[in-house]
């Protein structure tokens, strides 16, 4: 009994944290907890850039919308950021700025630096915890505006001030992302150069891609949840763009955002590749492969079924380039060796 209620509980976490961001992606429920720092910090004593995570001075103040449309004007580099999500965590650390951070949640686990950083909870905020972290800017996402409680309200009712990063649905709004963090922390060129990075990863691949002939692509079944909750993905959501660029078809690409499906659908579909992108059922490959009704499947028959790192493929920001490059080595080994 409890370990049903367990894997409803973290199935609705994923499908709700893919939904938010578009990870959220992301999101916050994307990684798996971390154990909480112990104590407070009373006194905070003011971190100084660095080398590695420049600011600009003269680009302050700054005055942003976020993504909720409102202006939010940020006076000075921030020295004590907050972030309530995962994806944003992470982009502030390609920018050179983790240093910065004083708080996250449990469900951050990317960079090993976040496991030393004070815990604020999970998709629920713990503001009083936050409030006692004296942060100048908190990062926040549409959950904690849309969420059972406007947490956000009540965050800038308590005098902080707060950034809602828009829901990234696209590999352009997770530049734009990454855009608008580098200008609230005066790093708009470290910025470019991470999403340029990002694109020329990107292009590699396409252009690797083109080289597989039209009768050799293969049809790819993402299985973002297992059954009887089984969902996938399908246009309008960045997971999609990540198997285009890779010359996989992607067998839900006629509907949008994120489907559910039925196992007889599944199955009918004959994908020619599975690729799993939970981790919250063991040696799920293999239990794929137990499936009764799934023996006839091409990629079960075939032995195709691969499970993705959750948090690079579903988490809007850097590391999907890393999903990217392993998913195009899964589905065509002997193109991306």
């Amino acid at each position: 009994m409890k370990q049903s209620i367990f894997r409803k509980l973290s199935l609705f976490l994923l499908i709700l944290s893919l939904v938010m961001m578009g990870m959220i992606g992301c999101s916050a429920d994307q990684g798996k907890p971390e154990q909480s720092a112990s104590g407070q910090l009373s006194n905070p004593q003011t971190t100084a850039p660095t080398e590695n995570n420049p600011t600009k001075e003269n680009a302050f103040p700054v005055t942003v919308k976020d993504g909720t449309g409102k202006e939010i004007t940020v006076e000075k580099a921030p020295e004590r950021i907050i972030s309530l999500i995962p994806s944003n965590t992470e982009i502030i650390y390609a920018l050179g700025y983790g240093d910065q951070i004083v708080g996250v949640t449990s469900n951050d686990n990317y960079p090993e630096e976040v496991k030393n950083k004070e815990k604020v909870g999970d998709m629920n905020v713990d503001l009083e915890k936050v409030v006692s972290l004296h942060p100048d800017l908190v990062l926040a996402n549409q959950w904690h505006v849309t969420g059972q409680v406007d947490q956000v309200a009540k965050m800038r009712e308590a005098g902080l001030n707060v950034l809602v990063v828009n829901d990234a649905t696209s590999l352009n709004q997770v530049y734009e992302s990454i855009r608008l963090l580098a200008k609230v922390t005066g790093t708009s060129d470290k910025g470019e150069e991470v999403i340029k990075g990002m694109q020329e990863r990107y292009r590699a691949v396409v252009e690797k891609a083109k080289t597989i002939p039209a009768d050799k692509k293969k049809k790819v079944w993402v299985e973002i949840s297992a059954p009887p909750e089984l969902y996938t993905t399908g246009k309008g959501t960045f997971m999609n763009e990540l198997l285009e660029a890779a010359g996989a078809i992607n067998v839900a690409a006629d509907q949008e955002g994120w489907p559910k499906w039925t196992e007889e659908q599944a199955v009918a579909a004959k994908p020619d590749v599975i690729l799993l992108t939970y981790d919250y059922v063991p040696n799920a490959v293999e239990e794929v492969k137990k499936r009764p009704a799934w023996k006839e499947v091409p990629a079960v028959k075939n032995g195709e079924i691969y499970q993705l790192n959750q948090d690079t493929v579903s988490r809007p920001g850097p590391r999907l380039m890393d999903a990217l490059e392993e998913i195009a080595k899964d589905v065509y080994p002997d193109v991306f060796k």
